[in-house]
């Protein structure tokens, strides 16, 4: 179970580092302590964590990297690997709100 909360953990840290590189730093110190919630012993918290990874993985990570691959594709530069990428980190964002339903479900029956 604990490798869920590090999957959750990771995601946000991961988008906290890319709001971060861009001097977004309250959006980034928002994703630093997101995952605090999973303290609050309700399954509440664990689904706006999930909410939250779902949107940052749509809003940020999938509309980034087509910015990204069409900046790229215009230049001429390569872009396969940069799409794959980006393909790999959202993917990972999905897969990581995925996960917190089993610790919703058991914070919903009292385990």
């Amino acid at each position: 179970m604990w490798w869920r909360v590090v999957l959750l953990c990771l995601a946000y840290w991961l988008l906290g580092a890319h709001f971060l590189r861009y001097s977004h730093t309250i959006a980034a110190a928002i994703c630093l302590l997101a995952p605090a919630l999973l303290f609050v012993k309700s399954a509440v918290g664990v689904r706006v964590l999930q909410i939250g990874l779902l949107v940052g993985a749509v809003l940020i990570w999938a509309k980034s990297g087509f910015e990204y691959v069409a900046m790229r594709q215009a230049m001429d530069a390569p872009w396969l690997r940069l799409a794959f990428i980006m393909g790999g980190v959202t993917l990972f964002t999905l897969l990581s709100a995925w996960s917190g339903n089993k610790l919703a479900s058991n914070r919903n029956r009292g385990s």
